[in-house]
C-alpha cells in the first residue's frame, strides 16, 4: 500500500534569508530549500543556512540542493548546518548519493531522450523523486513547465514535482500529476533570492486548498 496524501506538501526552495524561511513557514511550507550551488543566484553558505535554520521550528524539514559536489564539502555543508535532507540535481550517481548518512532526493531533468520509468529504477535508495524542466545549461530554475503527461500515473507517494509552477498554474499541475509535493522557486520570488509573502500565501493556499487569500 502507498501513501499520497489528499493535500501536497510544500517545498518552498532557494531561501536566502531568515526573514524568506520565516515568512514560507508562516504561510504553511512543509520544507525549506536551501542551495549551496556557487553559480545560483539562490546560493546560500553553510553558515548562513545553519543561522536560517536555526530560525525555523523543529518540525519544518530543511533541504539542501547540491550539484555535482565535491563529497567532502556535501558533508562539510551537513555538519555546519545542520540540514535533514539532501538533493542532489546533477549527474551524481546512485553510490555518490547514499554516503551522506542522510535520505535524499534525486532531481530527473524531464530532457527529451529521459525515460522517467527508468530513471526512478536507476535510484532505489531515493526517498523522493523531484522531476523538473530541463535546458542544457541549467541545472533547474529554469522556470520553465514540462510536459506533465509523461509523468502521469508514476507512484505518485515519492513523487515531487517543480519546474515553472507558480500561484497560477499550481493547482493544474496537482490535478493532472496528483504528486505527493509541489516544488517552487522563482514562481514566488519578484527577483531571484528574494520571495514575495504574498505569491508564497497564494502558492501554498491554492497547492493545499485551491485557493488564494
Amino acid at each position: 500500500m502507498t501513501f499520497s496524501p489528499a493535500k501536497p506538501k510544500v517545498k518552498i526552495c532557494g531561501i536566502t534569508s531568515i526573514e524568506d524561511g520565516q515568512a514560507a513557514v508562516a504561510a504553511g511550507a512543509d520544507a525549506i530549500g536551501l542551495v549551496f550551488y556557487p553559480p545560483s543566484s539562490r546560493y546560500v553558505t553553510p553558515s548562513l543556512a545553519a543561522e536560517i535554520i536555526a530560525s525555523l521550528g523543529p518540525f519544518v524539514t530543511t533541504v539542501g540542493l547540491f550539484v555535482n559536489e565535491d563529497a567532502a564539502a556535501v558533508k562539510q555543508t551537513i555538519a555546519l548546518s545542520g540540514l535533514h535532507l539532501l538533493q542532489f540535481h546533477g549527474d551524481e550517481s546512485p553510490q555518490y548519493c547514499q554516503q551522506f548518512d542522510r535520505p535524499y532526493i534525486k532531481a530527473l531533468r524531464m530532457s527529451p531522450d529521459l525515460d522517467p520509468l527508468q530513471a526512478v529504477a536507476n535510484f532505489p535508495g531515493a526517498c523522493g523523486y523531484l522531476f523538473d524542466a530541463w535546458q542544457p545549461d541549467k541545472f533547474g530554475g529554469t522556470g520553465k513547465t514540462f510536459d506533465w503527461q509523461r509523468i502521469v500515473g508514476l507512484a505518485s507517494h515519492n513523487l515531487i514535482l517543480a519546474g515553472g509552477l507558480n500561484p497560477d498554474n499550481v493547482e493544474a499541475a496537482i490535478q493532472a500529476v496528483h504528486p505527493y509535493a509541489v516544488d517552487v522557486s522563482g514562481g514566488v520570488e519578484f527577483k531571484p533570492g528574494k520571495k514575495d509573502h504574498r505569491a508564497l500565501k497564494a502558492f501554498i493556499n491554492r497547492a493545499k486548498h485551491g485557493k488564494s487569500l
